[in-house]
């Protein structure tokens, strides 16, 4: 399965997750805490981790184009939400 990982410093990554979760969760399945969330879309998982000042980011898919549309999904979502600062979201195979 191809994956990726981004790990992105903020001061505010359980705020972000849980924005994250939320709004996902009116279109798909989400679980989420403080800590760590879920997100199971139709093309892949992304699973969330909250860490002192880290946002852990994590992508798994069936195929490299959906692996390529989650990251765009989830880092789209994100910056929009933490549009108060420049996060730098570099996605890594995993």
């Amino acid at each position: 399965m191809p994956s990726s990982e981004a790990r992105i410093p903020t001061e505010h990554a359980s705020k972000y997750l849980q924005q994250l979760c939320k709004h996902f969760s009116h279109r798909i399945p989400a679980t989420f805490d403080a800590e760590k969330g879920h997100l199971t879309f139709e093309m892949g998982t992304t699973t969330l981790a909250a860490e002192p000042a880290l946002l852990v980011l994590r992508n798994e898919a069936l195929e490299a184009a959906g692996l390529a549309r989650l990251e765009e999904i989830v880092a789209s979502h994100l910056v929009r939400f933490a549009f108060r600062e420049e996060l730098t979201i570099d996605w890594r195979p995993a």
